[in-house]
């Protein structure tokens, strides 16, 4: 099983793309080590340096229908070979959600309004969460703030979540 938590990354825009995430021509890379660089390489989001603002991160606060677009697994390996477990959105496109949870990371979807308020009181600062997916808790924590969010991962999503992944769930079960 991964671990979730740790420092955040915050991209402010909604519909990003699977493209943006990870570009097409990086696709036939054999190994997911050989994308790592390349993640998130054709995002344009104002003040956004993605040399400066990956390293070191491990979730991503962002808005609404995330990873739409093209349907290659490839998008939740970009992130998954930077270290990155967790994804916090509204939504998520649908095929990029079951991805994250196929490979046994987090694709949480919380209510708009709290992710308007992670952007507005945490966005300017280093921001980390702890995420306690069976317990359904995230914990904010900036500066002196913290505070604590309830969500659910359910049924299968948490099956594939305390395997590691799909591969994982298959090979315990059949």
């Amino acid at each position: 099983m991964k671990t979730f938590g740790g420092k955040v990354l915050f991209l402010d825009r909604a519909d990003i793309n699977t493209d943006e995430i990870i570009p097409a021509k990086y696709l036939t890379e054999i190994t997911k080590e050989a994308m790592k660089p390349h993640l998130l390489e054709d995002l344009k989001l104002e003040g956004f340096d993605r040399r400066r603002d990956i390293a070191g991160k491990r979730v991503v606060v962002t808005r609404e229908n995330f990873g739409c677009g093209s349907s290659r697994e490839h998008a939740p390996w970009a992130f998954e070979v930077n270290d990155i477990t967790a994804i916090i959105a509204p939504s998520f496109a649908r095929i990029f959600r079951q991805n994250m949870y196929n490979c046994g990371m987090l694709a949480l979807e919380l209510p708009a309004e709290a992710v308007e308020d992670l952007f507005a009181r945490y966005a300017s600062q280093e921001t980390i969460l702890d995420i306690d997916p069976f317990g359904g808790k995230l914990k904010v924590r900036s500066g002196d703030s913290s505070e604590e969010i309830e969500f659910k991962v359910h049924g299968f999503d948490a099956a594939l979540i305390a395997a590691g992944g799909w591969v994982e769930y298959a090979d315990s079960k059949y």
